[in-house]
């Protein structure tokens, strides 16, 4: 049985504490991830995405990024996984550590 609330909690919850809490606009939920520190990230996730499997491991992997780029972390190698390796870089230089075979 799909349910959203278990994959995104899953998805945190080595790393984080994940507060999911509903919203009473549209049926939006926010979904706050918190550490030692205090807060990491928050999003508000609508019903669209989080009732499409591939959607919401899209915004997953958005906020997995979201928090690599704020820490400084160098984020080639996740765009990579992220894409498959199909990555086009904005400026000269590669992205991607593994080549793009039949690009």
């Amino acid at each position: 049985m799909y349910n959203p609330f278990q994959i995104l909690t899953d998805a945190f919850q080595a790393e984080y504490r994940v507060n999911l809490s509903l919203e009473r606009q549209g049926g939006n939920i926010m979904l706050t991830l918190t550490n030692e520190r205090g807060v990491v990230a928050r999003r508000m996730i609508s019903p669209a995405q989080r009732n499409d499997p591939v959607r919401l491991q899209r915004v997953i992997e958005s906020i997995r990024l979201g928090i690599a780029i704020e820490r400084g972390h160098e984020v080639g190698s996740l765009l990579c996984a992220m894409t498959g390796g199909r990555v086009t870089p904005v400026r000269p230089g590669r992205v991607c550590a593994v080549q793009n075979a039949g690009m």
